[in-house]
């Protein structure tokens, strides 16, 4: 008789399963009264101390866009000056991802598009690419917030995914909806309707509602003065020569000085303002040295926020708060109305965005949560598109502020901005059948759980390689950017389509096409580069070793050497980390010879 096999090892888990959040914890019943008095003591320090490193995580998002424009600002806006170049609409696109990620921050990207169509450098046409980009551009941080969880292989599979469903989202209405507006100029149009329909006054300044709270810490560490990076980009030639760093700030408006002079050219009216207080204002160092002290200084501060927050997290949801926290964020209406649960999460992306002021910072902030398994993947992802409309809110009210002669084309712009994500919307969400992002997503999301080197070589294809390249080609002319992009392209939509139809219909295939196991391995196979990854990550790790042990044996025999006599050891331990040292460096010179 054969024997009995069991079936529990053949069935695999899904790695997508939330994690079960379980009440492990003693009951708030069962406590005495110091019991209860110390878990709210506890309780409300984790919270104080989560409301603080979230305070210092978005101060140190803050401080890291002000590095990056330091670093880059300027260079960002020389290249908005190339229009022969802006006017090839892919070229458009990459410019404003690579502005965008020059100052991280898609606002101040956003503004100098703004004030190049206002002076007439650009027109709206022209910009509406700029603007597409800017929104691929922006997502990127939220990509590297995800990196921090590289650890732990399942949190990282879902944290990669949460962070990477919005940069589909973005590359997939790029894709789809920069050819319509080339071939229709459907936004430029409706747009401008909307702008003529209504008889839109200009109105007050955008609230600065979480500004508020952050900017006396960051405004005491560095101030900027944006209006050099626009006129550069306007071709203001004395904004090429002035610093980033601001230096005179303005006075509070109830403490404003006026002084009417008359001249002979007429009356003018002199505005008085005070000396800057943050660190950097009488500072000799360049704008390039600053900024890289603060890149440096925001990284570390940002990462270690991070980490703190997520163990935090990780703590705090345990037990009963966990199962709330996972019924509500996850838990969808009752028949008839569930389908209204996933536009409620994006009114409330809107809303929290809007709140924030940052779209980078909402979308970060939940990469963890999905990652320790509080919010599924499929309800990340509509908080991610309403961040996108919430962006574009801030936007339109910062045109409203506009003077009247600006006010047109600034709005239309902000416009533009809002009916993309819109249009993004409608074609990747309402049917459940088109939301490819979640699945595009969770495909990258087990790639990189697998291969964890895949993530940053995915970060500087898609964000660097990719628009350096076309770029680089635009420069070039039109005719040789076509030349090298169309068979690319062509080539990945042949290979797409040959994957999707071996995957369901493979009999529709000639057989050789079946597989691809008729290409070599490293042509269709992660394995062998996960082999050379691996080995020259050893051997990077083995050379240091191996020179930290060279440096303590040539100390250990200068000190010989100055002593002239022979050392005697009496302790066994000595000898035998002399040996676990030579152990080690022998082991380093066979490991290069194996790689080799």
């Amino acid at each position: 008789m054969a024997p009995a096999v069991s079936t529990a090892a053949l069935i695999e888990d899904d790695p997508w399963d939330m994690p079960e959040l379980q009440d492990t914890g003693v009951k708030w019943a069962d406590l005495d009264t110091k019991g209860k008095i110390l878990r709210v003591l506890t309780i409300a320090a984790k919270l104080i101390l989560l409301l603080g490193l979230l305070y210092m995580f978005v101060c140190s998002l803050d401080i890291l866009s002000s590095a990056f424009q330091l670093v880059g600002g300027k260079a960002a806006g020389d290249i908005f000056q190339e229009n022969t170049v802006l006017s090839n609409p892919l070229a458009g696109l990459v410019i404003g991802m690579l502005v965008t990620l020059l100052v991280q921050s898609s606002s101040t990207s956003s503004s100098i598009v703004v004030t190049m169509v206002s002076s007439g450098l650009l027109e709206v046409s022209t910009a509406v690419p700029i603007i597409m980009g800017t929104n691929i551009g922006t997502s990127v941080t939220n990509t590297f917030v995800a990196m921090t969880q590289v650890g732990d292989r399942n949190k990282f599979r879902r944290a990669f995914a949460g962070a990477t469903v919005h940069d589909f989202f973005n590359w997939l209405s790029v894709l789809v909806l920069l050819p319509l507006e080339v071939a229709t100029g459907y936004l430029v149009k409706l747009t401008d309707l909307i702008v003529k329909s209504f008889n839109i006054q200009s109105g007050e300044n955008a609230p600065a509602l979480l500004n508020v709270i952050t900017d006396p810490l960051t405004q005491s560490i560095i101030e900027l003065d944006e209006t050099v990076i626009s006129g550069i980009a306007v071709g203001d030639p004395e904004a090429k020569n002035k610093s980033l760093i601001k230096v005179w700030c303005q006075t509070a408006s109830n403490t404003v000085i006026i002084l009417t002079v008359f001249t002979w050219k007429g009356k003018r009216t002199l505005y008085f303002a005070h000396m800057c207080n943050h660190i950097f204002v009488n500072t000799n160092l360049s704008d390039l040295a600053v900024g890289l002290i603060l890149l440096a200084c925001s990284l570390l501060i940002l990462c270690t926020c991070l980490i703190l927050i997520v163990k935090l997290l990780n703590s705090m949801l345990k037990g009963q708060v966990a199962v709330v926290i996972n019924k509500i964020m996850n838990t969808d209406f009752p028949f008839p109305f569930a389908w209204l649960t996933g536009y409620i999460a994006i009114v409330v992306g809107a809303g929290m965005t809007f709140i924030v002021q940052s779209s980078s910072v909402f979308t970060s902030a939940i990469t963890p949560l999905v990652g320790i398994g509080v919010i599924k993947l499929e309800r990340a992802y509509p908080l991610s598109l309403g961040s996108n409309i919430g962006t574009t809110t801030t936007a339109i009210l910062a045109a409203m502020a506009s003077p009247v002669e600006k006010l047109g084309n600034s709005l239309q712009i902000a416009l533009v901005h809002l009916f993309f994500n819109l249009s993004g919307i409608v074609l990747w969400y309402p049917i459940p059948f088109t939301r490819l992002p979640i699945r595009m997503a969770k495909a990258l999301g087990q790639l990189t759980a697998q291969y964890r080197w895949f993530s940053g070589f995915y970060i500087i294809a898609c964000f660097f390689a990719f628009p350096l390249l076309v770029f680089g080609l635009s420069l070039a002319g039109w005719q040789v950017l076509v030349g090298v992009l169309v068979p690319i392209v062509a080539v990945l939509i042949f290979v797409i389509i040959v994957n999707i139809l071996q995957k369901h219909k493979p009999q529709w295939l000639p057989s050789v096409l079946r597989s691809w196991d008729f290409l070599p391995q490293w042509a269709h196979s992660l394995e062998p580069w996960d082999r050379v990854v691996t080995i020259m990550a050893a051997r990077c790790c083995c050379c240091c070793k191996c020179c930290n042990v060279t440096e303590e044996d040539e100390e250990t025999g200068t000190q010989e050497n100055k002593d002239n006599e022979i050392e005697m050891y009496d302790k066994p331990t000595i000898s035998v980390e002399i040996k676990e040292a030579k152990k080690t460096s022998d082991s380093c010179e066979i490991l290069k010879a194996t790689s080799l």
